[in-house]
């Protein structure tokens, strides 16, 4: 099968639709792995994981890097080729259900990888941001705002072009995650409705100085 190239093509909503090929593609692009470590890494039966990495292969967003044998097996090495990104129209297009599914697997992983970065220390550099910016906008600004994200993306890709070119050359290797969202404000959560106790207890606490003394 001819590996995605458009964004726009529908064959990549099928395939990032599973919550779980978006963390298996999550962890190759990080590094390589055979099908076995992903089952026992995220925790999944290791036929349920060589089905979807072979969903991704086919669709040409993994891809085989080298084999091996393995006493008496041959592992099967993949690491991430290319991870598209969906845009609006192909997500407008997408069930709600695989949306927050998708969602929520990035969501876990990123959670996963900052909370890691932060116990060890991964955030020492003056140059790294932990950033968050609240903004009122539009509709017109919202979708300026998401070019300029989509921009920016598309800008550290090409600093990451350049990064591995003098990396071949013998300059030392800074492995990096840069996290980008933009997203609708959630309403503040509702105020803990304190139990009938307690405000009898508050009721009983204020009384006395109601009270003529």
């Amino acid at each position: 099968m001819k590996p995605i190239t458009d964004v726009d093509d529908p064959r990549l909503v099928r395939a990032l639709s599973h919550p779980l090929r978006v963390r298996v593609m999550g962890m190759l692009e990080q590094r390589t792995a055979t099908p076995k470590e992903l089952s026992q890494a995220l925790g999944v039966g290791l036929e349920n994981i060589a089905y979807h990495v072979r969903a991704l292969r086919d669709f040409g967003l993994i891809e085989l890097e080298r084999s091996e044998q393995v006493r008496g097996a041959v592992a099967h090495h993949y690491r991430a080729r290319a991870r598209p990104r969906i845009t609006a129209r192909a997500w407008e297009q997408l069930p709600e259900i695989s949306k927050r599914a998708m969602i929520g697997a990035a969501l876990e992983q990123i959670g996963d990888i900052v909370s890691q970065a932060a116990v060890q220390g991964c955030f020492a550099r003056p140059e790294s941001h932990v950033s968050r910016r609240p903004l009122v906008l539009d509709e017109e600004g919202f979708k300026e705002a998401s070019a300029i994200v989509s921009q920016a993306l598309d800008e550290l890709s090409a600093v990451e072009r350049r990064s591995r070119s003098r990396i071949k050359k013998g300059v030392a290797e800074v492995p990096t995650t840069a996290v980008a969202l933009l997203f609708d404000t959630p309403e503040p959560a509702p105020a803990p409705a304190r139990s009938q106790k307690g405000r009898a207890r508050s009721s009983g606490q204020a009384e006395p100085s109601t009270r003529r003394q």
